[in-house]
């Protein structure tokens, strides 16, 4: 396994990753940020939950954003697992940052049920038999619903998180319907919903979504963000995602 360790710009951490595999992109730290407002407005040491962790990228910048008291990560790919791990050691990170071996349907239930304030997730996009399959088995893993479906994670986030408890996702806009129906199925009210495009006035390629456990039905639709200005160069948005502005 051929490993890379990686800046992320939060902080001083740093996160290994194999480039023939699935390293992480922008979706992860929209993902990470829009969960770390959620977390502030709690004004709370809370516990935090991230289904399909990868090699640990949302749980470590959360752990930077935030001041969770608990963070894990679940993940169906060993070498991943491994991954995170290794990245929780390197970043003195154990204390608060722990992960987890496994797929996501099996933490529906047990000890863990209805004891967490935030569940995340950056699940696979594309519907188990839906788009090219990679031919890398580990991207295949990460881009399909090959071990769990959407309705899994959603599931799943709604057993673990505690009444009124929060759930914060990044999906494709083509699975809206999809997202929203699952969740209202298993009592995970949609409260917030923000489309995000490569450039202004670009179509939306990715979306973020807040829902709460149990919540009143009230959506709100959130400005559009957009990740490159039209000469290419990073939006304010973005760079002050990444704590590059004020």
């Amino acid at each position: 396994m051929s490993l890379r360790l990686d800046e992320t710009g939060f902080g001083k951490l740093k996160i290994f990753q194999n480039p023939e595999e699935f390293c992480y992109g922008v979706d992860a730290v929209l993902l990470a940020g829009f969960a770390a407002e959620g977390a502030a407005k709690r004004q709370c040491r809370c516990r935090i939950m991230d289904l399909g962790t990868g090699t640990g990228i949302v749980p470590l910048i959360l752990s930077h954003k935030t001041e969770a008291s608990l963070i894990g990560g679940i993940e169906v790919q060993e070498n991943s697992y491994r991954l995170a791990v290794k990245n929780a050691q390197y970043n003195d990170l154990t204390e608060r940052v722990q992960f987890f071996h496994g797929d996501v349907k099996e933490f529906s239930h047990g000890d863990w049920a209805g004891t967490f304030d935030i569940v995340t997730s950056n699940p696979p996009y594309t519907e188990g038999a839906g788009g090219i399959e990679s031919s890398n088995k580990a991207k295949a893993i990460a881009r399909h619903e090959s071990t769990a479906s959407l309705d899994d994670f959603v599931r799943t986030a709604a057993n673990l998180l505690k009444d009124k408890g929060d759930f914060y996702m990044v999906h494709r806009p083509s699975r809206l319907v999809d997202i929203c129906e699952s969740c209202r199925r298993h009592r995970l009210e949609p409260k917030e919903l923000c489309f995000i495009s490569g450039k202004p006035f670009e179509r939306a390629n990715i979306i973020l979504i807040h829902c709460t456990r149990n919540g009143n039905p009230q959506l709100r639709i959130l400005d559009p963000l957009f990740v490159h200005n039209e000469d290419g160069s990073y939006s304010q948005q973005i760079l002050k995602l990444y704590e590059k502005l004020p």
